[in-house]
């Protein structure tokens, strides 16, 4: 079997290959697409060398925090792209969508029954690492996860990084020795097993569902929130393809003087597609540096761990793989080391002492999680970011940020401010729930920043950010007219 990246590969228990298994089984669970899959590849490359077919088995839960129809639906649309790119190569697939809490129980044991080996995505957020933690314990089959998340393996790194400059001079020593290491575009191109792969019948009479067409799912059948609605913009690797190709041709020129004006449509807008792995930030590096005419030897020598002028390439694109690279795979770092990574206790100790120091100092206004899901605070311009939130699913990144701050400002105290954060975030974000979410509600309350002056009441030594500077920065006027409600 060809060689693969070890740093990427995880042996989840100590099975060993069932010979007489009759297909090899990838759980697709976090890389949700066929393309730039590492996953996937290593799937087939085990079905070449088992000469085995390979069975996709891509589940949809009902039972996870937050499930609402937004996310359904942008899951449901991959599911579709996935489906077709399948069948069009003869390899089979199958989509389960959970019709009530606990239905889809057993169904990965009874088909990892008769595989050979089970390969699986590795993610080290929300509910998927202890899920699959879990499932290991009782698997009798072999079993692989694979990191397909970032452009570094999670597992390159020895430790958490808690500043981001820190980070960056780690990725120029580190990371060009992994960039020749990339997923194959399009693994299903020449599948060499084409044996079909039949499943038991008490499979199908068990989970019916596994049959039933993707095309005509209807979310109001679903036992989920249906008051957070779809988005309006589709989901799947053929819109994350779309966006992409909008974002080179049209914003890129300008993204490093645009992606922090609100006013601007200026970010690329990926977010979304990268958190469902609906696109790979390795396809979306291919094609940045292609546009760049861009070749390893371009990188400059220095690792001093500047953001600027490392890649060698223009200042737009730069400023893009900054965003991608280090602030994103900062995130995985994090959630990839420690379990805490959600608590208010996984802050940095300069952050908790000078919040508890301000702890109990008075609020000028003081909303709880139901006023600020109301977006019903004395700021227009708070409300418009929270409705923005809650209708678009989307937010500007400096928008979020000030939101954050916001929320800390006028909560009861910190903690609380915490958990109203995350609450909103994930129940309305697209890309909530999500490592590189969690580093931006954290970041509000000083994880990832430094200690800044003057030290301010409730905020004490945590950057401080205000709707009236914002005001006076930004045009914000077309964006209250926009969302004030």
């Amino acid at each position: 079997m060809r060689a693969f990246p070890h740093l990427r590969l995880r042996c989840a228990n100590n099975e060993n290959v069932d010979q007489q298994g009759d297909y090899v089984l990838y759980w697709m669970i976090a890389t949700r697409r066929v393309g730039w899959n590492f996953g996937l590849q290593r799937a087939l490359d085990w079905s070449r060398e088992l000469s085995k077919p390979v069975l996709i088995i891509e589940p949809l839960s009902c039972n996870y925090r937050w499930a609402a129809d937004r996310f359904h639906r942008f899951v449901l649309d991959g599911m579709v792209d996935n489906e077709q790119a399948c069948r069009e190569k003869g390899i089979a697939y199958h989509a389960y969508i959970e019709p009530s809490p606990g239905a889809g129980d057993g169904l990965i044991d009874a088909l990892a029954s008769r595989a050979a080996l089970m390969v699986t995505d590795d993610y080290p957020a929300f509910f998927l690492s202890r899920m699959l933690r879990r499932f290991v314990r009782n698997i009798q089959k072999k079993c692989e996860v694979i990191d397909s998340n970032g452009l570094l393996p999670m597992a390159a790194t020895d430790k958490c990084f808690v500043r981001a400059f820190d980070f960056r001079r780690f990725l120029q020593k580190t990371l060009p020795a992994h960039l020749v290491d990339r997923p194959d575009a399009d693994p299903l191109a020449v599948p060499e097993v084409h044996e079909k792969v039949l499943l038991d019948k008490s499979i199908g009479t068990r989970w019916p569902e596994l049959t039933r067409k993707i095309y005509d799912v209807s979310l109001a059948s679903f036992p989920i929130n249906h008051s957070v609605s779809p988005v309006d913009f589709s989901g799947g690797q053929d819109a994350a393809k779309q966006r992409l190709k909008v974002f080179l041709n049209r914003r890129l020129d300008n993204y490093n003087s645009r992606r922090n004006l609100p006013e601007e449509e200026g970010t690329s807008g990926l977010s979304p597609y990268l958190h469902f792995g609906h696109i790979s930030s390795h396809y979306i590096f291919d094609r940045l540096m292609h546009r760049a005419s861009w070749s390893v030897g371009d990188l400059a020598e220095s690792t001093t761990g500047a953001r600027n002028d490392w890649w060698g390439v223009d200042e737009n694109t730069e400023a893009l793989l900054d965003q991608l690279i280090t602030w994103r795979e900062l995130g995985f770092n994090r959630c990839f080391h420690r379990d805490d990574y959600s608590r208010y206790s996984s802050l940095p100790d300069w952050a908790k002492k000078t919040l508890q120091i301000h702890a109990k100092d008075p609020r000028p206004f003081r909303y709880d999680q139901e006023i600020f899901e109301a977006a019903a605070t004395h700021d227009p311009l708070w409300n418009a970011i929270q409705r923005q939130l809650a209708l678009s699913g989307e937010v500007h990144n400096y928008m979020r940020m000030l939101w954050g701050k916001k929320i800390l400002e006028w909560s009861a105290s910190p903690q609380e401010a915490l958990g109203s954060m995350i609450h909103l975030n994930n129940k309305y974000a697209v890309d909530g729930r999500d490592p590189n979410s969690y580093s931006g509600i954290f970041w509000t309350l000083g994880r990832y920043d430094r200690a800044w002056g003057p030290e301010r009441a409730i905020f004490g030594k945590v950057r401080y950010m205000s709707s009236e500077n914002t005001a006076r920065k930004y045009r914000t006027a077309e964006y209250l007219e926009k969302w004030r409600g």
